[in-house]
């Protein structure tokens, strides 16, 4: 987005230290020689601006959006927008804390950033309840999603880069606040769902980078294995009705178009026609400019033009190159850049997961705790037969809400 850029606001330290409680916790930051650790200064650019797409005024004294400076996929310095809501009353004892929310896929293009759009009713029902309980909520648009200068490519499912999203995020909205004369706590936990709730994993595990208190990670549907999600899923409809078929094949076809236009952020020179074959692949790339709905609609729509010439089978219709995954590029980002939870989380982790689930299918999230709790890592794993991808969030807003209370309680 082409956000006019304020002056920025130079903010002391001397008034950030005053502000931020940081004899509020009983376990203190540990880092990771493997984590760069954020030192950016006045990660704050600009002067935030007023959120207005959703009215959140009942239980918030502010909703804006924040742009501020992030450690980029490329190592340099780079600029991102989060969204930041602050609940009104009295400030709790030790200080405000945050709660990051990492939000579920809307695509890579700029106009498909949260900050730009209205908030979805359930997960503003979420936003409320946490403010109203006494959190702060920051819920940042991710790397290149958003972001002002409209020049980079937002890194699709790259965990770290999610992670930095997330913990920069938090840094520069403690750092606002501060200068506000907000006392500001130093613990924080992550709540996500789908692609957010494989963000919320990733800011679990660089944690460390914001020099804070991680209380803790809820995750919903997290994305995770996404080679056996990708083979799974056609295997799953070889033989159904060709809706179904259809359907199946352009959620698959729309993510991949996504993680191929976020391989292009740091591999510019990298062909849609590397992963699709033609004309497919110029659907694909519309991926730079669509939001996932329209997109996913023009590859539906697509598949049904052909069917519909073809006796109503999808036969031979050109999709994914017969063996793109194993393009080196795209066999990393599947195997490694993509994955969650390769190493010990260090703090506690709820997953709610659901057994209708055809976008994230349980069995992939099964494999997903199943490593993770061979690393030693301390997950709550909650299932329930009915849910699927969307009902196991908007079924547990309230518990998530409550896991939040119980491992990061807001006055105390």
């Amino acid at each position: 987005m082409n956000m006019k850029l304020l002056t920025v606001a130079l903010i002391s330290s001397s008034v950030l230290l005053s502000a931020c409680n940081d004899d509020d916790n009983d376990i203190s930051f540990v880092p990771k020689p493997d984590i760069p650790e954020n030192n950016i200064k006045n990660p704050v650019v600009g002067i935030p601006v007023a959120y207005t797409k959703t009215d959140f005024s009942a239980v918030a004294v502010e909703s804006s959006v924040l742009t501020y400076k992030m450690l980029g996929q490329n190592g340099k310095e780079t600029m991102a927008t989060s969204l930041l809501f602050v609940p009104g009353g009295p400030t709790p004892q030790g200080g405000w804390k945050i709660v990051a929310w990492a939000h579920g896929t809307t695509g890579v293009a700029d106009q498909c950033a949260p900050s730009q759009n209205a908030t979805n009713p359930y997960i503003q029902n979420m936003i409320t309840q946490l403010l109203a309980a006494g959190y702060v909520v920051v819920a940042p648009d991710y790397e290149g999603l958003g972001e002002p200068s409209g020049r980079e490519l937002h890194p699709f499912l790259n965990v770290k880069s999610e992670a930095f999203s997330i913990t920069d995020a938090v840094v520069a909205a403690r750092y606002y606040l501060a200068g506000q004369g907000k006392v500001v706590s130093r613990q924080w936990m992550t709540v996500g769902h789908s692609q957010g709730g494989q963000a919320a994993l990733g800011a679990a595990q660089y944690q460390s980078r914001a020099k804070l208190d991680y209380k803790g990670t809820i995750a919903v549907a997290p994305a995770s294995n996404l080679a056996a999600i990708l083979v799974n899923g056609n295997a799953s409809v070889e033989n159904a009705p060709i809706e179904q078929q259809i359907g199946m094949y352009a959620q698959l076809d729309t993510f991949t178009a996504l993680i191929t236009a976020g391989l292009r952020n740091l591999n510019p020179s990298f062909s849609y026609s590397n992963v699709f074959k033609t004309p497919t692949d110029t659907i694909a790339s519309q991926a730079e400019s669509d939001c996932y709905d329209a997109l996913e609609n023009k590859f539906i729509d697509k598949m049904k033009d052909y069917a519909g010439k073809n006796n109503n089978s999808l036969t031979n219709y050109p999709r994914t190159q017969t063996n793109f995954m194993a393009v080196p590029l795209v066999k990393t980002f599947l195997e490694k850049d993509s994955q969650p939870a390769q190493v010990k989380l260090n703090q506690p982790v709820t997953i709610y997961q659901g057994a209708q689930d055809t976008t994230v299918p349980k069995a992939a999230t099964d494999a997903l705790v199943a490593l993770a709790q061979n690393k030693g890592s301390n997950i709550q794993y909650i299932t329930n037969a009915q849910w699927d991808h969307g009902t196991a969030y908007v079924l547990n807003i309230g518990n998530i809400v409550g896991d939040v209370k119980a491992a990061m309680p807001a006055n105390n």
